[in-house]
């Protein structure tokens, strides 16, 4: 083993991953390992895992797979993240290929565990369990506990090593989730809604935007429930002001909002704070009354409209995003015509939508009335044609509008206040001028492709 061992992260799945693996790299130099990048020669590599969906955990898989074929026995692979925590000794016995299946308790001793791997010791895998039990059930009474166990973004403070040179960087407010939808198992592997120290948060805000970061993504399982076991259920309406105050920040943005939880001051501060981008990311899921209840979730397809209303009565030109599932057991003909009807009066720059698939130990499972997979994947086919009719059409309602852009690669690409990183599509500027990665630059829309907009620079 060399003095300096390397290790190469690959981090796969949601934004929230993305953090946990930029905090396990800044854990691993900190204690001595040099950090090398994807395709270079390592000794380890580090793969963190997403276990959300079935297409997920086949990536996670694969990748996993490859890291080895790759490597030839000439390094170690190792696997942490959701798929590792949820399966634990399980996907250790199946997958003999990964030298050994971490979970969330052993991230901040990650670097002596992994010296002990490339050393050739065995490590054994964890028996998955409920992370639910970890906590206590009252949220006020969690901050204590939370130090003390293996949640990602919690305990003791390390600062991140970025692993992108983007000028956007997601900030995780919170881990966990308390609801207790039907169809989803993130909770119990993710366990219990904690929300993180303010301070904390605004300091490493600060150390993101002394680092280049010019736009804050702020992620959680439920941003809408952030301050809830600190005593304050409008913390984050207060959190959000103060995070546009760091030198380099510009713009934040949040994610993964509840629209049971919305709150009429939320939606003010998120639609009307300067810096504070006019971006709304919804978690509907349906819009069927019906549905939405099997789901074990409120609203339906009036309160979400009002909801959208309200926030349109604030700015009219503020972004909404959502993601739909389709073909949730139980979901009729008349189900799916009411959420088509939904998203074509909703007008949302953006709608993910995923076709239902059972995910162990969660409620759905045993729920009558289960679709045929053919079926499913045709009713998702006509939701995605129809949110990407009404995508374009709202992308071509915003020709005309004076934009903001945050330049994100060469060619003048980047994204429009309302576009969300990764997920909502994109911003080119024509301008004489080539902007920098990070530049802010003043457009008029002109045109679009698809869900793309095309602008012009404003001259000043």
């Amino acid at each position: 083993m060399t003095q300096n061992p390397r290790v190469s992260i690959v981090s796969l799945g949601c934004s929230r991953n993305d953090v946990d693996s930029e905090e396990l790299a800044g854990r691993l130099t900190a204690d001595g390992w040099n950090l090398v990048s994807d395709g270079e020669q390592t000794d380890v590599v580090l793969v963190n895992t997403c276990g959300f969906i079935e297409q997920a955990k086949k990536d996670s898989i694969d990748t996993i797979l490859q890291a080895s074929e790759l490597l030839a026995g000439s390094g170690k692979v190792v696997a942490v993240g959701c798929l590792a925590q949820r399966y634990g000794k399980d996907l250790a016995a199946e997958l003999p290929e990964a030298d050994a299946i971490l979970s969330f308790d052993d991230y901040v001793e990650i670097g002596s565990t992994l010296r002990r791997v490339l050393a050739g010791e065995s490590i054994a895998a964890h028996t998955p369990g409920d992370r639910r039990k970890l906590l206590p059930i009252s949220p006020i009474a969690r901050q204590e506990v939370a130090q003390s166990v293996g949640t990602p973004g919690m305990g003791p403070h390390i600062y991140r090593q970025r692993l992108e040179a983007t000028p956007w960087a997601p900030l995780k407010i919170a881990s966990g989730c308390d609801r207790k939808c039907t169809f989803c198992a993130i909770p119990a592997f993710r366990g219990s809604f904690v929300s993180r120290d303010p301070g904390e948060i605004f300091e490493e805000a600060a150390w993101l935007g002394d680092n280049g970061v010019r736009e804050l993504l702020l992620v959680s399982e439920n941003s809408t429930s952030y301050g809830k076991d600190l005593g304050d259920l409008r913390l984050l309406e207060k959190l959000l002001p103060l995070l546009t105050q760091p030198d380099g920040i510009e713009w934040v943005r949040v994610s993964y909002l509840q629209p049971a939880e919305m709150r009429p001051d939320l939606i003010s501060v998120i639609a009307n704070t300067p810096g504070v981008v006019p971006y709304f990311d919804l978690s509907f899921q349906h819009a069927s009354n019906t549905v939405l209840r099997r789901m074990k979730r409120f609203g339906g397809t009036d309160s979400f409209l009002d909801l959208l209303s309200a926030i349109r009565l604030h700015n009219p030109i503020a972004g909404a995003r959502t993601n739909v599932i389709v073909g949730f057991p139980g979901e009729t003909e008349e189900d799916l015509a009411e959420l088509i009807a939904f998203i074509e009066g909703a007008r949302l720059d953006a709608v993910g939508v995923f076709a239902y698939s059972d995910e162990e130990g969660t409620a759905a499972v045993k729920l009558d009335d289960h679709l045929p997979d053919h079926e499913v994947a045709a009713r998702r086919e006509a939701v995605i044609k129809v949110a990407l009719r009404v995508s374009e059409d709202v992308a071509r309602s915003r020709i005309g509008q004076a934009v903001e852009v945050l330049i994100e690669e060469p060619s003048n690409i980047g994204r429009s206040a309302h576009q969300g990183p990764e997920v909502d599509g994109s911003t080119t500027v024509i301008s004489a001028n080539e902007f920098e990665v990070g530049q802010f630059v003043q457009a008029v829309v002109v045109d679009c492709d698809g869900v793309d907009l095309i602008a012009e620079e404003v001259s000043s």
